[in-house]
């Protein structure tokens, strides 16, 4: 064989050999419900750095899923409460917020003080949340409901909407919400067509599969930064989101963690948890 032959036969060994020896970091979050296993994603790597440090020196261990609330999420990882750190002490990080990662149930993002004293949007440097959310309607899902309400209010006093005015009014007096919301949905595109408007929101197409099958929280996206995802364990989350609750949503009965990282190879993880990493990362 010849020495160009062999140098190529070893530039592929090597790179062979360097892709079965690569290792992703994997999640494991321990409560008494049981066992969340997550990954977290590469091109946030600000947010999984500092998620990777605070669980490898231990210091979410015995940090609490502190606000919880079934079909929305379970909010946990306030280390620096934990650690006595004063309040304006606390650090953050700079904003990841991508579009290909959105709310869809089971993404891990990272929570957050509100525009007005945080207009950067940058995170929390500890706090974290997983994504429980709800199943929607691709119809209520793709349409901007502020603008629609206000366009609706202004199509109703149109004479030619006598009749439409009076079921609207009908149904407020009844307080039947889920019916109102209902028939205002059904004018959308009547609406827009009437009034010139564009009442709907643009969704890319993974977007409107994962809502209307799998479910999430569609209105907190490209405002909190998403950086991972739950490959097992979602039904523990759900459990917890179930704990009765007391002020600011906090369990009454105090649902703790402990947090380990444990390296697994990207074969490995498909093997174990049916989980590709191209396809997220």
């Amino acid at each position: 064989m010849s020495r160009k032959l062999n140098f190529l036969w070893s530039l592929i060994l090597v790179g062979f050999l360097g892709c079965a020896g690569q290792k992703e970091q994997v999640i494991r979050i321990d409560t008494r419900y049981g066992e969340i296993v997550a990954v977290l994603f590469d091109d946030t790597p600000a947010h999984k750095s500092n998620f990777l440090e605070l669980a490898e020196a231990g210091r979410f261990d015995s940090t609490e899923f502190h606000r919880v609330i079934p079909n929305f999420m379970v909010q946990g990882g306030d280390v620096f409460t934990k650690e006595g750190m004063p309040a304006e002490d606390w650090p953050t990080l700079p904003a990841e917020i991508l579009p290909n990662h959105f709310h869809k149930k089971g993404m891990i993002a990272a929570a957050r003080q509100g525009n007005s004293i945080n207009p950067e949007r940058r995170s929390s440097g500890s706090q974290f949340y997983i994504v429980l959310g709800e199943v929607y309607d691709e119809l209520a899902l793709t349409t901007d409901m502020q603008k629609l309400q206000t366009a609706f209010m202004q199509y109703v006093q149109l004479q030619s909407q006598d009749s439409l005015r009076q079921a609207y009014n009908q149904l407020y007096e009844l307080q039947e919400f889920d019916s109102l919301t209902r028939l205002i949905l059904s004018k959308r595109d009547e609406i827009e067509q009437s009034l010139n408007l564009k009442l709907t929101k643009d969704m890319t197409a993974e977007q409107l599969e994962a809502y209307t099958t799998v479910g999430g929280t569609p209105h907190l996206d490209g405002e909190y930064t998403v950086f991972g995802e739950v490959i097992q364990g979602l039904e523990v989350a759900e459990k917890i989101a179930q704990e009765p609750r007391g002020a600011r949503d906090k369990p009454i009965e105090p649902i703790y963690m402990t947090v380990r990282v444990e390296k697994m190879s990207p074969a490995q993880i498909e093997r174990e948890f049916g989980y590709r990493l191209n396809d997220e990362k």
